[in-house]
């Protein structure tokens, strides 16, 4: 009898084994917090996803909004949306989700510190209908409210309050609460341990209430700055995936018996933003002005720039040149919007003469070093296009965790940001990008402080406008503004390899992000 139940627990044992599958993949920069609701990172809100969830969600599939959280909705009045909870869902400690927990976490994305505030705009506030019901009343009619829910994820209200995390981290400081280290949500996993800068470890969550497609019990997540790292590893076996392969090393994987490349357009436009709003440039030699207010300097610095050969050269093809802030996936784009300035280097002098800088001027240029394709060696080959009109940029650069609140502290005077649209809808960058700053979202990323009344005029009445082809309309004429202020020097949107071993079978997806319940391991 001993034997024998000696026997069958070991072949329980390997039952097991063979069910728990561990996921191991790397990417150049690691995500910022694990407070859904501090830091608007893409990398970050990706691995949140897997953490905790939200009302509705995007089918990775047909990129159409589905219920998660929420199990039906309705519009009662243009500014009344009545959302329906679900029932039995419980947090990864057991908890049950409840009405005040939306409510907490909603509110919460609106809070002053939150970096989540254009998730959020034209919500007034949320209230409880019953137990499984809450209203979330709008101050105008809201088109993209839906789209907007997607990145609202849900967190516990009890739990945020015993851990004094009321309030989100303050990306701007380096000031931390126990929410920016420890998670609690009612996804598929639950974090088992995370070391920053090393090793973040997720386990399946025994409480959760979903099916999963996939079949991982175990998350494995290290970030490798070293490009040849990242590629050493997938081939040799460390690790089952890399997000963002070396351009160079592509030839290689693919050729590599065992490796696939999985190729995908990104919603991501990758562009230079500039100082429109600072007197004087601290570190330019220009002294008691800003050439950077003046239109001429930034279409002198637009046309200085060969998109051709940073397509060629620095990104191996992967790119698609783009003259607008936004990518062809998203709502509102347009071909008439899309248009560059020409690549011009005698225009680009003139232009600089005209200005007053017949010799150019030094400016300060700052880059990350680990969050976008390239984005390191983009900048160091703008550098050098600008330095053949006279203008000397002082290229420094920085990893994601300093970078991104370096900028938002508006410290630098040209800096480089990918702006993926999670919202599929221009609104997302409009707000963000160019409408003046102010509260409500408005401006949270526009670090150049770029301000135009005929464009705020233009985002608050898309904001609010319902009929699709006057607010298309509205949303092409606030990008060919954006042009012809040459409010950003846009460069390019991304195209996203992901590497990986071939029994790893997941879903691309245009905003690079996996998801969680679809991968299998084979």
């Amino acid at each position: 009898m001993k034997t024998k139940l000696a026997v069958l627990a070991m072949a329980i044992l390997a039952m097991q084994g063979a069910y728990a599958k561990t996921f191991k993949w790397t990417s150049a920069s690691d995500i910022p917090t694990l407070d859904i609701h501090s830091q608007n990172n893409a990398l970050g809100n990706g691995v949140h996803a897997a953490l905790f969830e939200s009302l509705v969600y995007y089918n990775s599939r047909t990129f159409k909004v589905e219920p998660q959280l929420a199990t039906e909705w309705k519009l009662l009045t243009p500014t009344q949306l009545r959302v329906t909870l679900r029932k039995g869902v419980k947090f990864s400690d057991g908890s049950a989700l409840e009405a005040e927990d939306v409510i907490f976490s909603i509110h919460r994305a609106m809070s002053k510190t939150s970096n989540f505030g254009v998730y959020t705009q034209g919500i007034d506030k949320v209230v409880k209908v019953d137990a499984n019901t809450i209203d979330i009343l709008m101050k105008a009619a809201n088109p993209v409210i839906l789209n907007q829910l997607t990145e609202l994820r849900v967190m516990s209200k009890a739990w945020a309050e015993k851990n004094k995390s009321v309030e989100p981290k303050d990306s701007k400081t380096k000031d931390e609460n126990f929410a920016h280290r420890n998670a609690m949500g009612t996804g598929p996993f639950v974090v088992d341990s995370w070391q920053p800068d090393q090793k973040l470890v997720l386990k399946r969550n025994p409480n959760w209430w979903g099916k999963m497609e996939g079949n991982l019990t175990e998350i494995v997540y290290t970030p490798v700055k070293s490009e040849a790292t990242r590629v050493a590893a997938i081939l040799s076996g460390e690790v089952d995936m890399v997000l963002d392969p070396n351009l160079q090393d592509l030839t290689r994987i693919r050729n590599t018996p065992n490796l696939k490349v999985l190729d995908g357009a990104e919603n991501r436009t990758i562009f230079l933003g500039m100082d429109q709003f600072r007197d004087e440039l601290p570190g330019s030699n220009v002294k008691g002005k800003n050439p950077l207010k003046d239109v001429r300097v930034r279409k002198a610095l637009y046309q200085a720039i060969d998109i051709s050969t940073l397509n060629r050269v620095t990104m191996r093809g992967l790119s698609q040149p783009t003259g607008t802030l936004i990518a062809p996936q998203v709502n509102g784009w347009t071909k008439k919007a899309d248009a560059r300035h020409p690549f011009d280097i005698k225009a680009s002098q003139k232009l600089l003469a005209d200005a007053g800088y017949k010799d150019g001027f030094e400016v300060d240029f700052a880059c990350p070093n680990n969050r976008y394709i390239n984005d390191e060696e983009i900048c160091q080959a703008i550098t050098a296009m600008w330095s053949k009109v006279g203008v000397k940029a002082k290229l420094r650069t920085q990893p994601l965790v300093t970078y991104f609140p370096m900028i938002q502290r508006y410290e630098a005077s040209i800096y480089m940001l990918g702006w993926g649209v999670p919202t599929f809808d221009a609104l997302y960058s409009l707000q963000s990008l160019v409408r003046s700053v102010g509260a409500g979202g408005d401006g949270n990323y526009n670090v150049g402080r770029y301000s135009n009344p005929q464009m705020d005029a233009l985002v608050e009445r898309i904001k609010k406008e319902t009929d699709a082809d006057l607010r298309r309309n509205l949303i092409e004429k606030a990008l060919v503004l954006s042009h012809e202020d040459v409010s950003h020097l846009p460069l390019h949107n991304q195209i996203i390899p992901w590497a990986m071993k071939k029994n790893i079978d997941l879903v691309h997806r245009a905003d690079n992000r996996i998801d969680w319940r679809l991968v299998k391991v084979n």
